[in-house]
């Protein structure tokens, strides 16, 4: 009688076969979902990130837009129904979701080396992806004089034309001081008093019938190229991508550029948050995480980061010497804390 042994090794690989094959359709069918601000940033962020991602784990990923803020993240989180696995986060929001349990606590192991990261790029519940700032640009053909200064945008005599803001008091105000002659070192402690945002709010209303208000990071370029404005607020890395990849002649300023960092969150009651965190794991190693610099002028928060970035775009970066000469840090803890009641009193400014 012949042994059964090459049947049973058969059935044996046999078997194994379907439980790697299983094993692959299961991951094929495990989905990260996020919610980012969309445009440039998602874009680079797809290529540095998530695609290869993706292929390393054989996952896919779902890209889901907002404007920010924790209104829709808290919605979920109280009603139980949280449907995004990782969310992109603001500061002063980050810190927020951090303080209102809205996401879940970062295991410091899955960041490795924790002292590498560029100082308060670390929090509880969320770490930074990179650095932005949100800066003016103007069409250089459109414009015979070049501005230079955060003072030219709030001059409409010398600069004739419509302004680009985000409606939002968040650097608007910021800025709206720092034209009127208050010292960086000492803008949040104005904006900390009645009198300090009724001071910004008045600087602001020297342009208010020329401000053209946007809500989506993509609107300031389109704003620009379409001649709607003649400069505009809007983060770096959009002017950057315009520049770039769609040959716009458009130039940035960078005297007051309000910087800030980005950040990764896993949602509480996130559908997968073990995918969630092996991403943040990888997004966020030394080896990844500046990358996204060599798709969008967005610096790494990882000090180790900076000689692996290509030259070519170095300068572009918000934390370029040349850039940072004039440069404030957002206070995202004032934020966090004050953002409602400043909100109210900008929103009556802008409704009279």
């Amino acid at each position: 009688m012949r042994s059964a042994k090459p049947a049973l090794r058969t059935a044996a690989l046999t078997l194994m076969g379907c439980a790697l094959l299983t094993g692959q359709a299961f991951a094929q069918d495990k989905t990260l979902n996020i919610v980012d601000f969309g445009g440039a940033f998602e874009a680079a962020a797809i290529s540095a990130w998530l695609k290869p991602f993706a292929e390393e784990q054989g996952v896919k990923f779902a890209n889901e837009q907002y404007d920010g803020g924790v209104a829709k993240l808290r919605a979920m989180v109280e009603a139980g129904n949280t449907t995004w696995d990782l969310i992109d986060l603001e500061t002063n929001d980050a810190i927020t979701g951090c303080d209102e349990g809205l996401l879940q606590k970062l295991d410091p192991k899955l960041l490795g080396d924790t002292s590498d990261f560029i100082e308060g790029a670390v929090l509880p519940c969320a770490v930074a992806s990179m650095i932005w700032s949100t800066v003016y640009a103007y069409d250089t053909t459109k414009l015979t004089t070049a501005p230079t200064s955060i003072n030219d945008f709030f001059d409409t005599e010398k600069f004739p034309g419509k302004r680009g803001m985000r409606k939002t008091p968040k650097v608007a105000l910021e800025w709206a001081l720092l034209a009127d002659g208050v010292p960086a070192a000492d803008v949040y402690k104005q904006l900390g008093t009645d009198e300090g945002v009724d001071k910004a709010l008045k600087k602001l209303s020297t342009i208010k019938d020329s401000i053209v208000w946007w809500e989506a990071g993509s609107q300031p370029p389109q704003l620009l190229a379409d001649g709607a404005v003649a400069m505009t607020m809007v983060y770096n890395g959009r002017i950057y991508d315009a520049q770039k990849k769609e040959n716009k002649p458009f130039a940035i300023v960078w005297d007051g550029q309000v910087y800030d960092y980005e950040w990764w969150g896993i949602p509480t009651g996130a559908p997968d948050t073990d995918l969630a965190q092996k991403f943040v794991e990888y997004a966020s190693s030394a080896d990844n995480i500046w990358k996204l610099s060599n798709h969008i002028a967005y610096a790494p928060p990882r000090k180790s980061s900076v000689e692996k970035i290509d030259k070519a775009v170095l300068g572009d970066m918000p934390t370029a010497p040349d850039n940072f000469k004039n440069a404030l840090q957002i206070d995202a803890e004032f934020w966090a804390d004050n953002y409602d009641s400043i909100n109210s009193r900008f929103m009556t400014w802008l409704g009279q």
